[in-house]
């Protein structure tokens, strides 16, 4: 739905990579953190991250975030900003939903998210591609317990050929997002979206469905842009995520994130 110019948002939902942070450089840039500054200083800014806590918990120091609630892990993983903790935590059964992707994606690299500590991995992923401490471990230990979050990285693939095995493939008791940067698969609870969490969070907190804004540019992003009264889309986003947004504004190289907010939120 298209916002009036006179409308201003009470709750702003913003993805991470790819939004408030440029994958290329790893970087938030100034203009980024002072427009997010500005928001957070007039309504409630969410940041809804496939990221783990662990991966989400520097960007929300670096936002000089205090306060609030933060998703992770896809809004499998809720956190309490002021403390820096899991305040909810839904889990699937990792085991049938190894046993299917490995068969659809071999080779794969699997890390299993071991909530606030680190990923057991079958083999080490690559420096700074996963948050935390890595343990490798045997496939019997990585899908003995339940877990908020598994990641395949099919690597030396691209991202259109994990497409291309997945296309259409149900997974048992869960649902999955395939990145647009690396040939990444996460993997989370059936059910768990951004769009649902944030859908839950709104409710607490009071405001109303017509009050929402999201910014993202993945495919983790598109229910959420959805589910906002205004959704927006970054300029370097697939055309399916364009598509499922209200608008598009600049790629993340560009600060676009800083347009998009500014029209709500100007600078005094």
């Amino acid at each position: 739905m298209t916002a009036t110019s006179s409308w201003k948002p009470r709750l702003v939902a913003l993805d991470v990579d790819g939004t408030v942070l440029d994958p290329d450089t790893q970087t938030i840039s100034a203009p980024v953190r002072a427009a997010v500054s500005r928001v957070a200083a007039q309504a409630q800014v969410v940041i809804a991250t496939g990221r783990s806590m662990l991966g989400a918990l520097p960007v929300l120091d670096e936002l000089g975030m205090d306060s609030g609630e933060a998703l992770c892990s896809n809004g499998a993983v809720r956190v309490d900003v002021a403390t820096g903790e899991a305040v909810s935590v839904e889990t699937f059964d990792p085991q049938p939903v190894h046993e299917r992707l490995n068969l659809l994606l071999p080779g794969a690299l699997f890390a299993a998210e071991q909530l606030g500590k680190g990923s057991l991995v079958t083999e080490p992923f690559p420096a700074g591609e996963l948050h935390g401490p890595q343990w490798p471990s045997g496939v019997p230990e990585l899908v003995a317990k339940p877990v908020p979050r598994l990641i395949a990285n099919w690597a030396g693939h691209s991202p259109a050929e994990v497409w291309g095995k997945l296309e259409g493939v149900e997974l048992p008791g869960c649902i999955y997002t395939i990145d647009h940067y690396e040939p990444w698969v996460t993997v989370v609870p059936d059910g768990v979206t951004k769009a649902a969490s944030l859908e839950k969070l709104r409710v607490e907190l009071g405001v109303a469905s017509e009050d929402t804004l999201a910014v993202g540019d993945g495919d983790n992003d598109i229910q959420m842009l959805s589910w906002a009264r205004h959704g927006v889309a970054m300029g370097q986003a697939p055309a399916t995520v364009r598509l499922s947004a209200d608008e598009v504004t600049g790629a993340v190289a560009e600060d676009g994130l800083v347009g998009a907010l500014e029209r709500w939120f100007p600078l005094d």
